[in-house]
């Protein structure tokens, strides 16, 4: 069940430039609009004003974290139901765990591939529309 990608608008939020440059590559050419915001400040300052269907999240960032970051949007009665996905070089599972406390809805480890990136979008926009 291939879910359409097109017109979704996806949230990249990451303070390495190359993982937003490689996230958005791969999904403008999937059809998704994408925002990308450099740590969760960022973020929360662009999300009101873009509303993303979609929001993937670096937990290792300055200022507030992914942690910080996805509780924020979770605790919003606006974005609770926006699926968040923490992203992260770790693979821990006490990351998982915390990342499950604060509300994420999947937990994507990096180097992520194109096909895990585009499955998450599929599973959570299926879900959410």
């Amino acid at each position: 069940m291939a879910v359409n990608l097109e017109n979704l608008k996806i949230m990249v939020i990451d303070d390495s430039k190359t993982i937003r440059r490689t996230a958005e590559t791969l999904l403008t050419k999937a059809g998704c609009q994408v925002v990308t915001a450099t740590d969760g400040f960022d973020a929360l300052a662009k999300i009101a004003d873009t509303r993303p269907d979609l929001i993937f999240v670096d937990i290792m960032m300055p200022r507030l974290d992914g942690y910080q970051t996805c509780a924020l949007i979770k605790n919003n009665s606006e974005f609770k139901k926006t699926p968040v996905i923490m992203l992260s070089s770790k693979d821990g599972l006490f990351d998982k765990a915390k990342g499950r406390i604060v509300g994420s809805d999947q937990y994507l480890t990096k180097p992520f591939s194109k096909n895990e990136l585009l499955g998450a979008i599929e599973e959570h926009a299926s879900a959410a529309s």
